[in-house]
């Protein structure tokens, strides 16, 4: 167990350097003050107007630019003891590298491992990976990906890389691409879904399709997804889906809206069809794997082309659906 200590930081001026150019200046906050703070400090000193950037105050969606000064206020920081990665994960995450160049590095992310530490979990995959390098100058997530999903992340090398590569994303010059299980049998081949999600009232970290008698009732977001089915199974099928936006949950909440929730899912899944696969097919998790991707750094001019196969797990629970 980590043991906890408390002390107070004391007011700091930061100046903004090549590697913070650009940033968001919430996200830079967070990654100034790490996992000492929670993320509804850093919210609540930039409402106050307590943080301040060339003395002037600051929105979280405000962009730095090189040179500037940020005023960082005294927060109270809860100082974790022993939360250096095991020989063990280290050895996890340094194997999951499948490509690393200059500008990205791309790993093929185990089920289990959130991409960031919090909600207690003190580290993940971003905080390991810079232990297993901490000669790296700069290395940040370019999206992420649910705890209990495997498969191709992205890592951005430079703050021109991480531009680039959010850049594509919004512009949907990415190709990313997952195979699920999902519950019941599709019908017909393959589908454009297209809807809105919003979050759920009682519950912040869990999505659900606005409906058309919600219209105009607080702000959805766009989701598009295509659905094609690869086999049929007597209670199931195996699908590719490729996003063509990347919202919290899409996959997950949009098959669970068909009324075809991903097997092994545990918060919009069905529990009992859960029960069955992990007893008769060894399935303890989430069925998603990220599997491929296809794009081009404009300014390398370097295409990066993947396909994964599927974690050895859920191999195993398709090998004992094809018997």
């Amino acid at each position: 167990m980590n043991e906890t200590s408390t002390r107070f930081q004391k007011v700091s001026f930061v100046t903004v350097s090549e590697r913070s150019h650009g940033q968001r200046i919430d996200n830079f906050l967070l990654r100034e003050l790490g996992n000492t703070v929670p993320r509804s400090l850093v919210y609540k000193i930039l409402r106050k107007g307590e943080v301040r950037v060339d003395k002037k105050r600051a929105r979280p969606s405000r962009k730095l630019v090189l040179g500037e000064v940020v005023r960082i206020p005294p927060v109270r920081i809860e100082e974790k003891q022993g939360s250096a990665a095991s020989s063990q994960v280290l050895e996890q995450v340094e194997a999951a590298i499948v490509l690393e160049d200059e500008h990205v590095v791309i790993l093929n992310k185990p089920a289990g491992l959130p991409v960031h530490g919090g909600s207690g979990y003190p580290l993940g995959l971003i905080e390991v990976f810079r232990q297993l390098r901490p000669d790296l100058a700069y290395i940040e997530l370019a999206h992420r990906l649910d705890k209990d999903t495997s498969g191709i992340i992205l890592l951005a090398k430079s703050r021109q890389a991480l531009q680039a590569l959010h850049a594509l994303f919004k512009s949907g010059g990415i190709d990313k691409r997952y195979l699920t299980l999902a519950a019941g049998i599709w019908r017909g081949g393959e589908r454009c879904i297209q809807n809105e999600l919003v979050k759920t009232p009682d519950q912040q970290k869990k999505m659900r399709v606005k409906t058309r008698g919600e219209q105009g009732k607080g702000s959805g977001k766009q989701a598009e997804s295509i659905f094609t089915p690869r086999q049929h199974y007597p209670d199931c099928t195996l699908l590719e889906v490729r996003l063509l936006t990347g919202r919290m949950h899409q996959i997950r909440t949009q098959l669970s809206h068909l009324e075809m929730p991903v097997i092994g899912d545990e918060r919009y899944g069905d529990f009992a069809l859960n029960r069955h696969f992990k007893k008769t097919a060894g399935l303890k998790r989430l069925f998603l794997h990220a599997y491929f991707i296809d794009f081009v750094l404009e300014f390398s001019s370097r295409r990066y082309h993947l396909e994964l196969p599927l974690a050895d797990d859920l191999q195993g629970v398709i090998s004992k659906l094809n018997k």
